[in-house]
């Protein structure tokens, strides 16, 4: 079992501790609830011997002393910390960070039954035992640090936010072998934001506030407790009932009015709730389908009727055939004028192309007489 008393912490002037007593026997889950910045962290710190503690403190297990003692001997006594963030080697394999794990003295003789066991547990590290661990997901790698921790053969399991960062179904499968965990004889100390779920495998919980304990018993005491629903499970069960109530009158209206117009505008919700989606869209999936089909042929009409009314622009191809034919008409014009051309009126000049006309040259022959003076030959 373990056990603090009066565990103290304090960073500079901020007393991050202040007096808290607890115990985890051996084979249950304790949870530790709280919110952040309510001391949940440092108190596994200082239990696994990585922050001091004021000299009043006390921290035993299994009857053993380990106030002040440094984290290697705490491990080899037998309390293992899965840290917040994991902590695992990036650069080993899956199988490396297992056995590192089994250092400690107290693991080495088990070292290969303990490894069948977390493998057991998380089959998919046996599959993946050649893996670099950084290539792995965040689920994966938090199975590598509660495995690497089970390997020290702990007597007391500690967790930081395990569920951190993880996909609602790692989260059950996690939890699912945090009770595995237990069945073997293993005390877990739980610190965990997911309070429903954490609470649900618990057998008991503490409540921490800025530093104190402020509330401890039995997990389902807690679950139904007006205060921890207030605060930890999304409101209080006063509220619940009447809320319910509610909502399934609304629920009810909603469907009648659905039911008599099915594109008809849903009435405004009341004020205790917030309108559900099927009171804002239709609810089956026929009518989904149908709207879209609508939607789409209508824009398909309109940009039929638009490409109709526009009016039908020159293509570049006519264009240029137009211009060819102006150009040929000039130099006919040019080469072989006529009277009907001259006595019509000329064309603007911009209008038309200037044509150079080259004509062959004359070329006359002179001869010179018997008596010296030039004459013209034939």
């Amino acid at each position: 079992m373990l056990e603090c008393h009066g565990l103290a912490v304090a960073y500079g002037r901020h007393q991050a501790l202040k007096g808290v007593d607890l115990k985890v026997a051996a084979g249950e889950i304790v949870v530790m609830l709280g919110a952040n910045g309510a001391g949940k962290t440092t108190l596994l710190k200082a239990l696994a011997g990585l922050v001091p503690v004021s000299p009043a403190s006390q921290v035993l297990l299994e009857g053993q002393p380990l106030t002040g003692a440094p984290p290697h001997r705490i491990v080899e006594a037998g309390l293992a910390l899965v840290p917040e963030g994991r902590g695992v080697f990036a650069d080993l394999s899956v199988r490396e960070n297992l056995l590192l794990g089994a250092y400690a003295q107290r693991a080495r003789a088990g070292q290969d039954a303990q490894l069948q066991r977390v493998l057991s547990l998380f089959p998919k590290l046996g599959e993946r035992s050649a893996q670099i661990v950084r290539t792995m997901s965040g689920g994966e790698q938090q199975m590598v640090a509660i495995g690497r921790a089970l390997m020290s053969a702990p007597a007391i399991l500690m967790l930081d936010e395990p569920s951190l960062g993880l996909s609602p179904l790692l989260c059950s499968e996690l939890f699912r072998a945090l009770k595995e965990v237990r069945k073997t004889g293993v005390g877990i100390l739980l610190v965990e934001q997911n309070a429903r779920q954490s609470l649900a495998i618990a057998d008991r919980a503490y409540l921490l506030e800025n530093g104190h304990l402020v509330g401890e018993g039995a997990a389902d005491q807690m679950m139904r407790d007006p205060a921890v629903q207030a605060a930890y499970l999304g409101g209080a069960a006063a509220k619940a009932a009447p809320q319910a109530t509610a909502v399934a009158a609304s629920e009810a209206a909603s469907a009648s009015v659905a039911a008599a117009a099915p594109w008809a505008p849903s009435p405004s919700p009341s004020p205790s709730h917030s309108p559900r989606a099927e009171q804002l869209i239709p609810t089956r999936i026929a009518d989904l389908v149908h709207m879209a089909t609508r939607v789409q042929a209508e824009q398909v009409d309109n940009a039929r009727r638009q490409t109709a009314a526009a009016p039908s622009a020159p293509t570049t191809s006519d264009t240029l055939a137009q211009a060819i034919a102006r150009i040929e008409a000039a130099a006919t014009a040019a080469r072989m004028p006529s009277p009907t051309a001259e006595a019509a009126t000329p064309a603007p000049a911009a209008q038309l192309p200037t044509i150079e006309v080259w004509r062959r040259p004359l070329i006359e022959i002179w001869r010179r007489g018997k008596d010296g003076k030039l004459q013209p030959g034939d």
